[in-house]
Formats: C-alpha cells, sequence, structure tokens
C-alpha cells in the first residue's frame, strides 16, 4: 500500500474534499477490482489518471502486454530459425546440382511478403510500445 501514498502526494497537493459517487454491477466491480490490483493503483487514482490526467490515454495491463509480446518474439525467433533451414537446404540442393529455378522463382515472392510482415509487425510493436508510455 506504500505505493499507493506515493502515488497521491506526487499526483496533486491540494487536499481533496469532493466525494465522485460510481454505481456498478458485481460483474463491473469485480473487474475494477481485478484491474485495480493489475495496475497496483488505488480506484480513485486510477478514475483521476484515466478521466482527468490521461482522457486520451488507455490504462493497460503492461505485465500481461509484455506475456503476448513475449510470445509474438518466441514466434518471429522460430520463423527466422525455418528460414534458415531452408537457405541451408537450398544450399545444399545448389552445391549438388539439384535446386530447380522454379523452386527460387516461387520461394521469392513469399520471402518478399514475409519481410514485409516482419516489418510491419516491428512497426506495431513500437507503436504500442510507444503507446504504453504515453507518448503517442
Amino acid at each position: 500500500m506504500k505505493n499507493r501514498n506515493a502515488n497521491r502526494r506526487s499526483i496533486s497537493n491540494e487536499q481533496r474534499t469532493r466525494r465522485f459517487e460510481l454505481r456498478l454491477s458485481e460483474v463491473e466491480r469485480k473487474q475494477f477490482l481485478e484491474l485495480e490490483k493489475a495496475l497496483g493503483l488505488s480506484r480513485a487514482d486510477i478514475v483521476r489518471i484515466r478521466v482527468l490526467q490521461h482522457s486520451k490515454k488507455m490504462l493497460v495491463n503492461t505485465t500481461e502486454i509484455m506475456k503476448l509480446l513475449d510470445g509474438i518474439g518466441a514466434q518471429i525467433g522460430r520463423s527466422g530459425n525455418n528460414i534458415n533451414q531452408l537457405a541451408k537446404h537450398a544450399n545444399t540442393l545448389r552445391q549438388q546440382g539439384m535446386l530447380h529455378s522454379a523452386i527460387m522463382r516461387d520461394f521469392a515472392p513469399l520471402f518478399t511478403e514475409y519481410i514485409r510482415l516482419q516489418r510491419k509487425l516491428e512497426q506495431s510493436v513500437r507503436r504500442l510500445i510507444r503507446l504504453m508510455r504515453g507518448q503517442t
């Protein structure tokens, strides 16, 4: 709870004397409590940050996003490994004189598309990181 008190002091030195009531269903209340726990912020701070300070920004569970990004990174690594294996096999076939030009002709557009998608994914990840930092 030490973190909550530090957040309160850093947000404003002004004494808060006004109350604001929010009605929630039981499901919404449970969601709010889970959000509070995941973000490590008080309910009041979540509302203040979301509504008053950063109304155009989104509160995110960075732990969950990092897990998802880690999974994406693992998949990209596997793809790169597969491409290296294909390249090694193609070189072996070329050295043996068994690599047909039709295979390379068919492979080139697929590899080009892979590179395009990987660049697009990199741009999306960079944008997501900027959004998480609040730099939109």
